[in-house]
């Protein structure tokens, strides 16, 4: 009876949270996901663990604390997510912004460089503001906005009107100079492949777009690796 009882109420739990995750930013739904999915995991092998049953309930408890991020498997092991980069940014510049990345926490901080606007910080101006400004920009600068407002507020492109909250397919306007590929990676000129590939594992686990962030800075992020790898080859 025990065990019918803490099932029903799993799948009661696992039906109210599918509604809520069904209501916000896909992005967000599918980390709620997987932390949600890591705990029941965990709640199951507790389950079984205190029924004796520790053949089923050990491996479970091991996938759900992967699930989690606290096991040395998936998409990052857990050296890598308690590690520090020891306060490493990054930039990526546009015609009209120049965005820092902090490779710890993954926030983003940008200024505007150009237009009527310039020197004021992003933080400083209001939602409605930013998306006002989204069409006068050039394509890439569009797409740098459109990923420090998805940071900022998720759910700005529901009360965006037209092709603005569209996704953008930006792409760069020629070759990445080397300059530019240190600068998004947040490393000095010289650093060694170890380097490079180190800092691309920890911009992609803040910015890739299953944590969050946009193809547009994914692609910046990967260019800028590609770009800097080619002198070690």
């Amino acid at each position: 009876m025990p065990a019918l009882f803490f099932g029903i109420l799993v799948l009661v739990l696992a039906l109210w949270a599918l509604n809520v995750i069904s209501k916000v930013d896909p992005r967000i739904g599918a980390r709620v996901m997987k932390a949600a999915g890591g705990v029941v995991a965990l709640g199951f092998a507790v389950f079984l663990f205190l029924r004796g049953e520790l053949g089923i309930a050990i491996p479970l408890g091991i996938f759900g604390l992967g699930l989690l991020g606290w096991m040395p498997f998936g998409p990052a092991g857990f050296s890598d997510r308690t590690q520090k980069s020891g306060g490493k940014t990054s930039r990526v510049r546009s015609a009209y912004l120049e965005m820092q990345l902090d490779h710890d926490s993954g926030a983003m901080r940008g200024m505007i460089v150009a237009g009527r606007h310039k020197g004021i910080s992003l933080d400083r101006l209001d939602i409605k503001t930013l998306v006002g400004l989204l069409a006068g920009f050039d394509e890439q600068s569009r797409a740098l906005l459109m990923a420090y407002l998805d940071r900022r507020e998720p759910r700005w492109r529901e009360n965006a009107q037209g092709d603005t909250a569209a996704g953008s397919g930006a792409s760069s306007t020629g070759k990445m100079s080397e300059e530019e590929a240190y600068q998004i990676l947040g490393l000095q000129r010289g650093a060694s492949a170890e380097a490079i590939s180190s800092a691309h594992r920890t911009l992609m686990k803040k910015f890739h777009p299953d944590q969050g962030g946009t193809t547009y800075l994914a692609a910046r992020i990967n260019e800028a690796k590609d770009t800097l790898l080619r002198r070690h080859r």
